[in-house]
Protein backbone atom coordinates (compact mmCIF):
# COMPACT_ATOMS: atom_id res chain seq x y z
CA UNK A 1 0.00 0.00 0.00
CA UNK A 2 1.53 3.47 -1.10
CA UNK A 3 2.36 6.12 1.81
CA UNK A 4 0.68 9.42 2.05
CA UNK A 5 1.21 11.83 4.90
CA UNK A 6 -2.29 12.94 4.86
CA UNK A 7 -3.19 9.32 6.26
CA UNK A 8 -2.04 10.10 9.65
CA UNK A 9 -2.68 13.23 11.63
CA UNK A 10 -3.34 15.70 8.62
CA UNK A 11 -4.24 18.69 11.13
CA UNK A 12 -0.35 18.39 11.32
CA UNK A 13 0.45 18.43 7.71
CA UNK A 14 3.42 20.95 6.88
CA UNK A 15 3.00 22.76 10.00
CA UNK A 16 6.37 24.41 11.00
CA UNK A 17 7.66 24.76 14.64
CA UNK A 18 6.71 28.50 14.77
CA UNK A 19 9.26 29.08 17.74
CA UNK A 20 12.24 27.72 14.68
CA UNK A 21 12.73 30.05 11.95
CA UNK A 22 15.84 27.65 11.01
CA UNK A 23 15.33 25.34 8.48
CA UNK A 24 17.33 22.80 6.10
CA UNK A 25 15.81 23.44 2.99
CA UNK A 26 19.54 23.16 1.29
CA UNK A 27 20.35 20.05 2.95
CA UNK A 28 20.30 16.75 1.82
CA UNK A 29 18.60 13.89 4.52
CA UNK A 30 19.89 10.50 4.79
CA UNK A 31 17.68 7.60 6.53
CA UNK A 32 19.60 4.39 7.19
CA UNK A 33 17.04 2.13 6.72
CA UNK A 34 18.60 -1.15 5.80
CA UNK A 35 18.67 -2.83 9.19
CA UNK A 36 17.55 -6.81 9.50
CA UNK A 37 15.69 -6.20 12.65
CA UNK A 38 16.44 -9.79 13.88
CA UNK A 39 15.38 -8.93 17.42
CA UNK A 40 12.16 -7.58 15.96
CA UNK A 41 11.49 -10.91 13.67
CA UNK A 42 8.76 -12.33 15.69
CA UNK A 43 7.08 -8.95 16.59
CA UNK A 44 7.89 -7.87 12.68
CA UNK A 45 7.75 -10.67 10.53
CA UNK A 46 6.55 -9.26 7.29
CA UNK A 47 8.20 -6.27 6.41
CA UNK A 48 11.99 -4.33 7.12
CA UNK A 49 11.92 -2.59 10.82
CA UNK A 50 11.13 0.87 9.10
CA UNK A 51 7.75 -0.50 8.61
CA UNK A 52 7.21 -1.73 11.98
CA UNK A 53 3.62 -0.53 12.36
CA UNK A 54 3.45 1.76 15.11
CA UNK A 55 0.02 2.80 16.09
CA UNK A 56 -1.68 3.21 12.63
CA UNK A 57 1.57 4.00 10.67
CA UNK A 58 4.96 2.87 9.56
CA UNK A 59 7.63 3.95 11.98
CA UNK A 60 9.33 5.14 9.37
CA UNK A 61 6.83 8.02 8.82
CA UNK A 62 7.67 9.39 12.12
CA UNK A 63 10.96 10.22 11.00
CA UNK A 64 9.92 11.98 7.75
CA UNK A 65 7.26 14.04 9.38
CA UNK A 66 9.99 15.25 11.94
CA UNK A 67 12.24 16.00 8.71
CA UNK A 68 9.44 17.67 6.59
CA UNK A 69 8.56 20.14 9.64
CA UNK A 70 12.42 21.04 9.68
CA UNK A 71 12.35 22.03 6.26
CA UNK A 72 14.12 19.43 4.70
CA UNK A 73 13.50 18.89 0.98
CA UNK A 74 15.66 15.79 -0.64
CA UNK A 75 15.69 12.69 1.04
CA UNK A 76 17.92 9.57 0.91
CA UNK A 77 16.80 6.06 1.91
CA UNK A 78 19.60 3.72 2.63
CA UNK A 79 17.82 0.23 2.21
CA UNK A 80 18.48 -3.37 2.74
CA UNK A 81 16.92 -6.27 3.89
CA UNK A 82 13.18 -6.27 1.91
CA UNK A 83 14.04 -2.40 0.78
CA UNK A 84 11.41 -2.87 -2.11
CA UNK A 85 8.59 -2.83 0.35
CA UNK A 86 10.00 0.60 1.70
CA UNK A 87 9.96 1.91 -2.31
CA UNK A 88 6.71 0.38 -2.81
CA UNK A 89 4.92 1.99 0.53
CA UNK A 90 6.54 5.55 0.13
CA UNK A 91 7.40 6.13 -3.60
CA UNK A 92 8.99 9.31 -4.72
CA UNK A 93 7.31 11.87 -2.82
CA UNK A 94 6.43 12.58 0.75
CA UNK A 95 4.79 15.62 1.90
CA UNK A 96 6.91 18.10 0.24
CA UNK A 97 10.14 16.11 0.22
CA UNK A 98 11.50 13.77 -2.78
CA UNK A 99 12.49 10.70 -1.95
CA UNK A 100 15.35 8.43 -3.26
CA UNK A 101 16.46 5.36 -2.77
CA UNK A 102 19.78 3.54 -2.32
CA UNK A 103 19.50 0.09 -2.07
CA UNK A 104 22.35 -2.27 -0.67
CA UNK A 105 23.15 -4.99 -2.71
CA UNK A 106 24.43 -7.13 0.23
CA UNK A 107 24.16 -5.91 3.96
CA UNK A 108 26.60 -2.69 4.25
CA UNK A 109 26.37 -1.89 7.98
CA UNK A 110 25.81 2.13 8.56
CA UNK A 111 28.96 3.59 7.09
CA UNK A 112 29.07 1.48 4.12
CA UNK A 113 25.46 2.24 3.47
CA UNK A 114 26.60 5.63 3.08
CA UNK A 115 29.10 5.11 1.14
CA UNK A 116 27.16 3.39 -1.64
CA UNK A 117 24.79 6.37 -1.40
CA UNK A 118 27.16 9.26 -1.61
CA UNK A 119 26.53 9.95 -5.38
CA UNK A 120 22.80 10.77 -4.73
CA UNK A 121 24.01 13.22 -1.89
CA UNK A 122 23.37 17.10 -2.78
CA UNK A 123 24.82 18.65 0.12
CA UNK A 124 27.94 19.43 2.37
CA UNK A 125 27.26 18.66 5.11
CA UNK A 126 24.36 15.90 5.15
CA UNK A 127 22.21 14.95 7.61
CA UNK A 128 22.03 11.53 8.89
CA UNK A 129 19.36 9.50 10.64
CA UNK A 130 18.98 6.07 12.09
CA UNK A 131 16.01 4.59 10.62
CA UNK A 132 15.50 2.28 14.02
CA UNK A 133 15.34 5.23 16.32
CA UNK A 134 13.55 8.61 17.23
CA UNK A 135 14.72 12.19 19.36
CA UNK A 136 11.83 14.58 19.50
CA UNK A 137 14.36 17.35 19.12
CA UNK A 138 14.47 20.43 17.44
CA UNK A 139 16.82 19.87 14.08
CA UNK A 140 16.57 23.56 13.07
CA UNK A 141 18.38 23.96 15.93
CA UNK A 142 21.22 21.41 15.57
CA UNK A 143 22.01 22.81 12.15
CA UNK A 144 21.94 26.65 13.72
CA UNK A 145 24.36 25.30 16.27
CA UNK A 146 26.70 23.52 13.77
CA UNK A 147 26.66 26.63 11.64
CA UNK A 148 28.18 28.54 14.28
CA UNK A 149 30.80 25.95 15.71
CA UNK A 150 32.07 25.62 12.57
CA UNK A 151 32.32 21.97 13.32
CA UNK A 152 33.24 19.64 10.57
CA UNK A 153 31.37 17.01 12.17
CA UNK A 154 28.72 16.29 14.76
CA UNK A 155 26.37 13.82 16.76
CA UNK A 156 23.20 15.12 18.22
CA UNK A 157 23.31 13.85 21.75
CA UNK A 158 20.49 13.53 24.44
CA UNK A 159 20.36 12.58 28.25
CA UNK A 160 18.78 9.86 29.41
CA UNK A 161 18.00 8.72 32.99
CA UNK A 162 19.87 5.10 32.44
CA UNK A 163 22.58 4.59 29.85
CA UNK A 164 23.07 0.71 30.70
CA UNK A 165 21.39 -0.15 27.39
CA UNK A 166 22.97 2.48 25.06
CA UNK A 167 26.44 3.35 26.16
CA UNK A 168 27.05 7.13 26.82
CA UNK A 169 29.40 10.02 24.96
CA UNK A 170 31.75 11.91 26.65
CA UNK A 171 32.56 15.77 26.11
CA UNK A 172 35.38 18.10 26.99
CA UNK A 173 34.31 21.52 28.19
CA UNK A 174 34.37 23.05 24.77
CA UNK A 175 31.58 20.04 23.33
CA UNK A 176 34.07 17.79 21.81
CA UNK A 177 33.85 14.25 21.76
CA UNK A 178 36.50 12.68 23.67
CA UNK A 179 35.18 9.37 24.10
CA UNK A 180 32.71 6.63 23.42
CA UNK A 181 32.04 4.40 26.48
CA UNK A 182 30.67 0.92 25.65
CA UNK A 183 27.62 -0.68 27.09
CA UNK A 184 28.87 -1.60 30.81
CA UNK A 185 25.83 -2.63 32.81
CA UNK A 186 25.87 0.47 35.03
CA UNK A 187 23.02 1.76 35.40
CA UNK A 188 23.80 5.61 35.57
CA UNK A 189 22.61 8.82 33.90
CA UNK A 190 24.42 10.53 30.71
CA UNK A 191 24.35 11.56 27.05
CA UNK A 192 24.14 9.28 24.68
CA UNK A 193 23.74 9.15 20.95
CA UNK A 194 20.54 9.57 19.71
CA UNK A 195 21.28 8.18 15.84
CA UNK A 196 21.08 11.69 14.05
CA UNK A 197 24.51 13.09 13.25
CA UNK A 198 26.13 16.07 11.05
CA UNK A 199 28.37 14.61 8.45
CA UNK A 200 30.86 16.62 6.19
CA UNK A 201 31.19 15.15 2.65
CA UNK A 202 35.22 14.74 2.63
CA UNK A 203 34.48 11.72 5.50
CA UNK A 204 31.99 9.93 3.42
CA UNK A 205 34.32 9.96 1.10
CA UNK A 206 37.20 8.27 2.77
CA UNK A 207 34.69 4.92 4.00
CA UNK A 208 35.82 2.60 2.27
CA UNK A 209 34.16 1.12 -0.55
CA UNK A 210 31.85 -2.23 -1.50
CA UNK A 211 31.70 -3.68 2.54
CA UNK A 212 30.72 -3.40 5.56
CA UNK A 213 32.01 -0.52 7.85
CA UNK A 214 30.16 0.91 10.86
CA UNK A 215 30.08 4.84 11.81
CA UNK A 216 29.41 3.69 15.23
CA UNK A 217 32.60 1.27 15.61
CA UNK A 218 34.56 2.45 13.04
CA UNK A 219 34.37 5.90 11.43
CA UNK A 220 33.45 8.06 14.68
CA UNK A 221 36.03 6.63 17.01
CA UNK A 222 38.60 7.88 14.59
CA UNK A 223 37.89 11.08 14.04
CA UNK A 224 37.49 11.58 17.91
CA UNK A 225 39.67 15.18 18.52
CA UNK A 226 39.49 16.62 14.90
CA UNK A 227 36.38 18.80 15.81
CA UNK A 228 33.84 16.16 16.33
CA UNK A 229 31.50 17.51 18.67
CA UNK A 230 28.44 16.56 20.63
CA UNK A 231 24.74 18.85 20.83
CA UNK A 232 23.28 18.11 23.92
CA UNK A 233 19.54 18.17 24.19
CA UNK A 234 16.64 16.75 26.12
CA UNK A 235 14.79 15.55 23.93
CA UNK A 236 12.71 12.23 24.10
CA UNK A 237 14.36 9.10 22.89
CA UNK A 238 13.72 6.16 22.00
CA UNK A 239 14.64 3.11 19.75
CA UNK A 240 12.43 0.10 18.31
CA UNK A 241 15.04 -2.46 18.29
CA UNK A 242 14.19 -4.26 21.13
CA UNK A 243 10.34 -6.28 21.15
CA UNK A 244 10.42 -4.51 24.68
CA UNK A 245 11.09 -0.60 23.23
CA UNK A 246 8.96 -1.51 20.12
CA UNK A 247 6.08 -1.93 22.38
CA UNK A 248 6.69 1.20 24.28
CA UNK A 249 6.36 3.07 20.92
CA UNK A 250 3.28 3.80 20.66
CA UNK A 251 2.74 5.85 24.17
CA UNK A 252 6.01 7.09 22.92
CA UNK A 253 4.51 8.80 19.62
CA UNK A 254 1.41 9.60 21.35
CA UNK A 255 2.64 11.92 24.04
CA UNK A 256 5.42 13.53 21.49
CA UNK A 257 2.11 14.35 19.31
CA UNK A 258 0.41 15.76 21.88
CA UNK A 259 3.27 17.89 23.37
CA UNK A 260 3.63 19.82 20.00
CA UNK A 261 -0.09 19.99 19.47
CA UNK A 262 -1.22 21.70 22.76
Amino acid sequence: MRIRSSDFHPDRSGMQNPNNPTTLANTTAVILAGGLGTRLRDAVADRPKVLAKVGPRPFLSYLLDQLAEAGILHVVLCTGYMGQMVREAFGSTYRTMTLAYSPEPAPLSTAGALRLALPLLRSDPVLVMNGDSYCDTDLGAFAAWFQGRYARHALLLTHVADTARYGHVEMDADGLITRFVEKTGSHVPGFINAGIYLIGRELLGTIPEGRAVSLEREIFPSIIGKDFAGFSNQGQFIDIGTPESYQEAEAFFANVIAKDIF
